[in-house]
């Protein structure tokens, strides 16, 4: 993977213990992730200590279906800055974690679900805690992106955007240069 600037993880994740080290060697040594969605899952079976703490810590706890308020929680962030303060997204499947990511001093929560609008869900009914959806890991060039379930990911301009951003922060921090200030 060294060859590569990023690695774009949509709808899953190194499940072997080949892919799985060369994941880690590869992201311990400055490589990029940006992931979307089940890229991002874990629960007691995952049996990968390391890609939890990647995560922040946090393990999968419930989800559910609608489309949501959610709101910025960092505004200054490249990945964040041209974006409104809130916006709803589109329908998506969205991952509760326990703990919160939020908790690890290393993460950097930039959206999450506004919790003025709990009781949400379809699936499971969520009435408390933290639910970010958008967050990096300041330990890595990386950047997780919860929405990806469902046929509505890219019908909105706003979440669409984000998606531009996230990547093109993450391409920007390489090691060997922004390219696109080349």
């Amino acid at each position: 993977l060294k060859e590569y600037s990023v690695v774009v993880m949509l709808d899953g994740y190194p499940n072997t213990k080949a892919e799985r080290d060369a994941f880690e060697k590869y992201m311990e040594n400055g490589g990029g992730w940006v992931g979307f969605h089940v890229a991002a899952y874990n629960d007691k079976h995952t049996n990968w200590p390391w890609f939890v703490d990647f995560l922040g810590g946090g393990v999968f706890y419930c989800n559910n279906w609608p489309p949501q308020p959610v709101l910025v929680d960092n505004e200054e962030h490249p990945v964040t800055r041209n974006l409104p303060t809130s916006f709803v997204a589109p329908s998506s499947e969205w991952y509760q974690w326990n703990p919160s990511p939020r908790t690890n001093k290393n993460v950097e929560v930039l959206l999450s679900i506004s919790p003025k609008n709990y009781p949400l869900g379809i699936k499971d009914v969520v009435n408390f805690g933290d639910f970010p959806i958008v967050w990096t890991n300041t330990k890595y060039r990386m950047i997780y992106l919860n929405m990806g379930h469902g046929d509505e990911e890219f019908i909105d301009a706003t979440q669409n955007l984000l998606f531009v951003n996230a990547f093109r922060w993450v391409v920007s921090t390489d090691k060997k240069g922004d390219p696109f200030k080349k």
